[in-house]
């Protein structure tokens, strides 16, 4: 091959897709015209920007490993392709007719992204702001998307002519088919940057930090996914930008457990406070909140707050607070409780307490199971 373009680089062989753009950029800020206005340096600039549009693209740099020029004019004549074989793409041609097709748009949209945010319990139900700091493609500030060097345009193909393909004269089993392919030289866009941007390598978007900011409405819960349009990455070639999702991520709270709009919390009542009855005060995230335990409480117990629970998303009201309530028995006495305890039992006539089983509405006891299978029932 008379072109060595890793020799135009100044690159290995071997060179990764990073090292050849940045050894581009280093010889683009050299040899621009813009910077140097010698004819021979022009020249060499154009022959960098021939090397890079090779390798840059995998397909055409594994061509030009494979011993073929991507850039050299292509036709029908002998040689044309010389050294790769009738793929499967040609023989579908052949038979169903190749279709010249149109040149294809260097803007493109950008892609979607996906970030995942931590919040606390509270900024579910009363909602909250947040700044998130996103590093992603953004608009070449140089040439604003539009891939050339500052008072640069792309010119036309003068291979396709701004087709973006070419016909090429096949041979098939049913001889020789004129067939459409994409254009080699320009990649099939059918203009070519004589003087692609040295900011963004011909790109149109470079990679940026940016900060933004995103409302997190009140309700969301864990898994809830907010959509920012066109706050993702920025096209090639100057197209639009693509959609950013905010995924929420709740994290667990040190009192509350969320089920639904409701928020659940177990409260530890000493066994004489739930015998007379007392009042309580509960943190709850719209601050203290009083409960009243009722004298006679039980384990298991619930009392409900009405209204301090999380509201619906996009709707309005909120679910309740639900204090599971929990005796204390203890489990110590010194001398003088026990005496208490042994005199309230005997003024209770509860010296000795028989078992009493109590019917259960799923069915009858576990003493009455028993009783019938030892029966026979």
């Amino acid at each position: 091959m008379a072109n060595d373009y890793y020799g135009t680089l100044g690159v290995a062989r071997d060179a990764s897709a990073d090292e050849i753009k940045r050894a581009y950029r280093r010889l683009a800020r050299e040899l621009h015209p813009d910077v140097n206005d010698d004819p021979h340096t022009q020249e060499r600039f154009k022959d960098v920007a021939a090397a890079y549009e090779v390798l840059s693209d995998p397909d055409k740099r594994q061509m030009y490993d494979m011993g073929a020029d991507p850039r050299a004019p292509r036709g029908g004549g002998p040689g044309a392709g010389a050294g790769f074989g009738f793929d499967f793409g040609d023989i579908m041609d052949a038979f169903f007719g190749g279709q010249q097709r149109g040149p294809r748009s260097r803007r493109r949209r950008g892609q979607d992204a996906l970030v995942r945010v931590e919040v606390e319990l509270s900024e579910t139900v009363f909602g909250a702001e947040r700044e998130l700091q996103l590093e992603t493609a953004v608009e070449c500030p140089t040439c604003n998307g539009t891939c050339c060097a500052p008072g640069t345009s792309p010119l036309t193909c003068d291979v396709c002519k701004g087709r973006g393909s070419i016909q090429v004269m096949q041979r098939s089993l049913l001889g020789q088919v004129m067939t459409a392919r994409q254009c080699s030289q320009c990649q099939g866009f059918g203009e070519t940057l004589p003087y692609p941007c040295t900011e963004c390598a011909g790109e149109g978007r470079v990679l940026a930090r940016r900060n933004l900011k995103v409302r997190i409405v009140a309700g969301v819960d864990t898994g809830t996914r907010i959509q920012l349009n066109q706050q993702a990455e920025a096209g090639p070639g100057g197209g639009p930008n693509g959609d950013l999702y905010v995924e929420v991520v709740v994290l667990p709270h040190e009192v509350f457990e969320r089920v639904g709009q409701h928020l659940h919390a177990t409260l530890k009542v000493p066994m004489t406070a739930a015998a007379l009855g007392t009042t309580l005060e509960l943190e709850s995230l719209d601050g203290l909140r009083e409960v009243s335990i009722p004298a006679g409480t039980q384990s298991g117990e619930n009392i409900r707050l009405a209204g301090l629970g999380v509201p619906p998303l996009h709707s309005r009201g909120r679910g309740d607070i639900v204090v599971h309530l929990e005796v204390e028995t203890p489990q110590k006495l010194d001398g003088r409780q026990r005496e208490l305890m042994e005199e309230l039992a005997q003024l209770r006539g509860e010296e000795s307490v028989a078992p009493k089983l109590v019917p259960t509405s799923e069915g009858p006891t576990l003493f009455t199971r028993l009783r019938d299978v030892l029966g026979g029932r």
